[in-house]
């Protein structure tokens, strides 16, 4: 006679097997890839983190397309320009959806732009777009305001009197300024606590998401959604995020108004009024916030980070630099205000701060899609809510598309002439439907601060520090090691 405990063992084991043999099932219809364990897929292979070099090597063993397992869900993984560029961006609409059970997902609420999917995500980010263009995205506007934050930015580097600090905090608080003068209406001043913690939450959560706990978080959602750990505090950062922007929008509604509007909030208020009546309108104040969640986060961590590789290459190659200063000297008036435009008669500046953004691979895997309806890709036929993870990485040191894909070189956008000269394959910002909404805001970004930078100071290591580390720390963004440099006035 069998006990109790006996028959839920082998029910268990029962339901395990039929798990395993229903993941087997669906493996024949799929890109091949690493044979996927019991419950936990290919995790243990993928040391449970979607790091580029484990992407990479799986690549040179099952070819550019592939399929690995986090724990019963498949992920189809493209490499290379010409398939990643078959999926994303030829097959654009296609899969322009996100996954529904992912960290990710539960962390921003499947609201706003970067999570929501269907009628949601086209009506809020087609707001998005509108938005942005008519704050001065692409005019004068906007580009003063980037430049009056360049502006603190050197004054806080020019305080430190040429002795070494590391410059991560200025230069987040200033990109972090940029975006809040887009979405709230005004600056934080560098020292204003609850400026300072927003950041702070801001980082956090972005170091979550591309954590052990993270990826464990994808292939088991509900029993870690209610279990401890590391990964519950993205939660507790995301609260303060949405409490705080959820207090701007009431000072908005009480000071604002909206026949002028002035930032993003204003904006989506008006918006709101505005299509009350619409049975099919999306817009509340719960998009609203996770709109603005959405733009801080990512408007301050990726141009920040791109920032912070950007001096550590200045002193990793000086004769790079050097270039740098002479083309400036040779173009600019030295006190003349750094404009967008000014990157035309720029082109090795361009080109450095291009390489510095393919270089430096922050975003080296994105975020994955999923198929919106069934797709043909790279010869294969995806179902349908098949999740898709485009690897950038793979498309930024292609070597059919670069002319030295590892070696930090900016002639890999320069011609024979020395004209800057594009290149498809560059895809810092990813591509199709689902390119990053703020791409335009950042390119202004990172050419007037590192331009206005570089027109201002000579960067160099400390004394008695002869060695750059190059090597990046991975979370959701690759990120540099902590550094000091001097700023030596020029």
């Amino acid at each position: 006679m069998w006990t109790i405990s006996e028959i839920f063992f082998l029910f268990l084991v029962s339901m395990l097997m039929i798990n395993y043999l229903k993941v087997l099932w669906t493996s024949r219809n799929l890109p091949p890839g690493p044979f996927p364990l019991p419950l936990i897929g290919n995790l243990w292979g993928l040391k449970f983190q979607l790091h580029p070099e484990t992407l990479a090597q799986f690549s040179r063993l099952h070819g550019r397309i592939y399929t690995v397992w986090l724990g019963g869900s498949p992920l189809v993984v493209l490499n290379g320009w010409r398939a990643v560029k078959d999926g994303i961006v030829s097959h654009s609409e296609e899969l322009s959806g996100r996954p529904v059970a992912s960290f990710l997902m539960d962390l921003m609420g499947g609201g706003g732009i970067v999570m929501s999917n269907g009628h949601v995500w086209k009506q809020q980010r087609r707001f998005g777009l509108m938005t942005l263009r008519n704050l001065g995205l692409g005019k004068r506007g906007l580009e003063s305001r980037i430049q009056d934050e360049a502006q603190y930015m050197v004054e806080s580097f020019r305080a430190q009197n040429g002795a070494p600090f590391d410059p991560f905090n200025i230069i987040t608080a200033c990109v972090g300024n940029v975006i809040s003068a887009v979405v709230f209406g005004h600056r934080f001043s560098n020292d204003d606590v609850i400026y300072q913690e927003l950041i702070k939450c801001n980082h956090c959560i972005v170091e979550s998401l591309g954590s052990v706990w993270a990826k464990v978080y994808d292939a088991f959602p509900w029993p870690m959604k209610h279990l401890p750990g590391p990964h519950q505090s993205a939660f507790t950062n995301m609260a303060y995020l949405r409490q705080f922007i959820a207090k701007e929008l009431r000072t908005h509604k009480e000071s604002g108004s909206l026949e002028e509007p002035q930032d993003v909030i204003d904006y989506y208020l008006a918006q709101i009024e505005k299509s009350k009546a619409e049975a099919d309108s999306t817009f509340d104040e719960q998009n609203l916030i996770s709109m603005v969640t959405d733009l801080f986060g990512a408007g301050t961590e990726t141009t920040a980070t791109t920032l912070q590789w950007a001096l550590l290459y200045m002193v990793a190659f000086p004769h790079i630099q050097q270039k740098v200063h002479e083309e400036l000297d040779a173009v600019l008036d030295g006190s003349k205000l750094v404009c967008y435009e000014d990157r035309k008669r720029l082109p090795y500046t361009n080109a450095v701060i291009h390489e510095i953004q393919r270089y430096a691979n922050i975003a080296a895997v994105g975020i994955p899609r999923t198929c919106v309806k069934e797709v043909n890709v790279y010869t294969y036929s995806l179902k349908k809510d098949t999740m898709v993870l485009a690897n950038l990485d793979s498309v930024l040191f292609d070597p059919q598309c670069w002319k030295t894909p590892d070696q930090f070189n900016p002639n890999n956008f320069l011609d024979e002439k020395g004209n800057f000269l594009a290149n498809e394959a560059f895809l810092p910002f990813s591509g199709g439907a689902r390119a990053c909404l703020g791409e335009q805001l950042a390119r202004y970004e990172l050419f007037i601060f590192f331009t206005t930078l570089l027109q201002s100071f000579e960067f160099h290591l400390p004394n008695g520090v002869a060695k750059v580390n190059t090597k990046y720390i991975y979370n959701l963004t690759l990120q540099p090691h902590p550094y000091q440099i001097c700023a030596v006035a020029r």
